[in-house]
């Protein structure tokens, strides 16, 4: 039986910039994916579910479900993100190093490849990649996939920590406004309804529906840079180094939310990954309703 060593290193001491933990572009196109595919250090990481992945998936690519990134805590339900010492270990079981060039994909626009965009971006995972349009627009190109999983040699990972999780206590002391809070979910749910005190939005944040990221009748591509500045004038997104949170229900979308940011340009991002969820069960944090900042 193969052994798995995990040395995860949390050399907390080692402040990494974004500008240097980035090595890599964070989206990346199919034929950039095509053109490199057969490199040794490539690893493609399918995100999609299972079913979809056993019935067909790119060639190559190891699967990584969204189900396998977070857990339900006992005590409330909520889910959050499975600790770094698992995730470690679950990147090792799936052959990934910390020297592998990881491209993830999904069939979602992105939705659970930013999940685990992110996660890889809080243990400094420097070369890292989104496929733009993931397995849609691969298909659509009629490039060859595979039914066939190929055998995974587990390896070993050595992580660098990064905090870019927000949680409960500190989203609840936001009102020093230093960070610009990005509500990721649909207009109603932002809204509130009328008969459910504990609905709305968290105090002064923007609502930004993570689905207004993607050409969903274009391959599910993103859009570009000018069409998503465009449509979200009514908040300020002119400075790149502003810190800002994302959040939605379970934390799921608005980790799609943090990509796009991250694509962008955005330096100081972080997820709040208990979301809703969590602070809407803590009656004594406030709700919004309405659209100030739609």
């Amino acid at each position: 039986m193969n052994k798995i060593f995990i040395l995860p290193g949390f050399f907390a001491f080692l402040m990494i910039s974004f500008s240097a933990l980035h090595a890599a572009p964070v989206l990346v196109e199919t034929q950039w994916l095509a053109d490199n595919i057969d490199k040794k250090n490539i690893v493609v990481v399918d995100t999609s579910d299972a079913t979809q992945n056993m019935r067909f998936h790119i060639p190559g690519a190891v699967h990584i479900d969204y189900n396998e990134l977070v857990h339900k805590r006992k005590k409330d339900q909520v889910s959050v993100q499975i600790p770094n010492d698992y995730f470690i270990r679950l990147l090792a079981q799936r052959g990934i190093s910390n020297t592998s060039y990881i491209v993830i994909y999904d069939d979602m626009g992105g939705l659970n490849a930013g999940r685990l965009f992110w996660q890889l971006e809080q243990i400094g995972h420097s070369q890292v990649s989104v496929l733009n349009g993931g397995l849609v627009k691969w298909i659509i190109e009629n490039r060859k996939v595979s039914n066939i999983n190929n055998k995974i040699i587990p390896t070993v990972y050595r992580a660098n920590t990064n905090n870019l999780r927000d949680n409960l206590a500190s989203i609840a002391s936001l009102s020093n406004k230093k960070n610009l809070l990005i509500d990721a979910r649909s207009k109603e749910e932002y809204t509130g309804h009328p008969k459910y005190p504990r609905s709305g939005h968290i105090p002064e944040a923007y609502h930004w529906d993570w689905q207004s990221n993607i050409q969903f009748d274009q391959a599910f591509t993103a859009k570009n840079s000018v069409q998503i500045l465009s449509q979200q004038k009514h908040i300020n997104l002119n400075n790149k180094a502003q810190p800002v949170i994302t959040y939605c229900q379970s934390g799921h979308r608005a980790a799609q939310s943090y990509l796009t940011l991250r694509s962008l340009g955005f330096e100081n991002v972080k997820l709040y990954d208990g979301s809703m969820a969590e602070y809407s069960l803590n009656k004594s944090l406030p709700l919004d309703k309405g659209c100030s900042h739609c």
